[in-house]
């Protein structure tokens, strides 16, 4: 692994190494209005959430590097104390690409982009009424970054007075990634989708897992399974028994290679084919933990753990286990 020391690099490396690195990153198009009444619009990608209760986002305008001064959003910021941030979408990315150009003060980003203004009704700046998410915030706190240092960073700290989402968002009461579409920035000219195929969904766990360093060594220690695939087998709350049933086959199954199986995304057909071959031995136990790892592909917790006990030796091991993580327990909850 590279090691760098961020005061050896430019401005530029500097920059495109953090945020190459911390990312995909949520963007906020920021609209304000300084004193005179004219609006400006521009996207950031140091924006986050901090706090739901009262609401709190955060975003990072920076100075100008070259005259260190502040930029547009920042001044206007700091005379009104208002602004809105809507989101990106990927209907509305190209515009919010090019409403980030350096226009001169004054100039109105929403009639260069080709956005529409939605008027707030809590803040005078408006949204951008092609997002389907816009909030209407106040200004709580403004901190300089490393100013000493000639840090040109800012720490903008703004509460949400009130929401706009789209009806059209919501699904069943919840807002659905899948309809907000939204678009997120990683370095240099990349962004990405957080919605279609880029979705993953993980349940929180509902109760204390094991935790990896309580599952049997032969499993702990496999070549074959990921942390991922761990970290699901150690989610259990406590370590499973071989179940007599399992495995338990739908009647006609007929299957003879398990790679082709695999391949198609059907571990239990995989199984069968295993447990028809005269596969033994430590070839047989590879085998086992590729199929669990099948199982725990599709969250199938259950059956990739039965798969794995089905290798002589595991079930003993787990014992063992089980026996040691019950002690240590013990030893926790005596009197000291």
């Amino acid at each position: 692994m590279r090691s760098i020391d961020p005061a050896t690099l430019s401005y530029r490396e500097r920059h495109q190494l953090v945020l190459s690195g911390i990312a995909p990153r949520p963007i906020a198009l920021v609209a304000t209005q300084d004193r005179q009444g004219r609006v400006n619009l521009a996207p950031f990608s140091f924006f986050n959430a901090f706090a739901s209760h009262p609401p709190i986002v955060a975003i990072g305008p920076a100075h100008s590097l070259r005259t260190m001064e502040p930029k547009d959003t920042l001044v206007n910021l700091l005379e009104t104390g208002e602004c809105t941030i809507s989101v990106v979408t990927a209907r509305i990315a190209e515009q919010v690409n090019l409403a980030s150009a350096e226009y001169a003060p004054g100039v109105d980003e929403f009639v260069k982009a080709g956005l529409t203004k939605r008027p707030s009704q809590r803040v005078r700046p408006p949204g951008v009424a092609e997002s389907p998410y816009i909030m209407e915030c106040v200004l709580l706190e403004h901190i300089p970054l490393a100013r000493d240092r000639g840090g040109n960073g800012n720490l903008v700290i703004l509460e949400v007075v009130l929401f706009h989402v789209a009806e059209s968002v919501f699904v069943e009461g919840r807002i659905d990634p899948n309809r907000m579409q939204l678009v997120g920035r990683l370095g240099y000219d990349w962004y990405c989708h957080a919605f279609g195929e880029a979705l993953r969904k993980i349940p929180r766990p509902v109760g204390c897992g094991i935790g990896v360093d309580a599952l049997p060594e032969p499993i702990r220690r496999s070549p074959i399974l990921t942390g991922e695939d761990l970290a699901l087998l150690a989610s259990v709350e406590q370590l499973p028994e071989p179940e007599p049933g399992f495995p338990s086959f739908p009647e006609g199954i007929s299957a003879d290679d398990v790679e082709i199986e695999l391949a198609a995304g059907e571990p239990l057909r995989a199984l069968y084919a295993l447990l028809q071959s005269p596969v033994e031995g430590e070839q047989r136990w590879i085998m086992l933990q590729r199929i669990a790892r099948g199982f725990l592909q599709q969250r199938r917790v259950r059956e990739a753990w039965q798969t794995l006990l089905l290798q002589p030796g595991v079930a003993s091991a787990q014992s063992a286990t089980a026996s040691t993580t019950e002690s240590a327990a013990a030893a926790r909850r005596a009197p000291q």
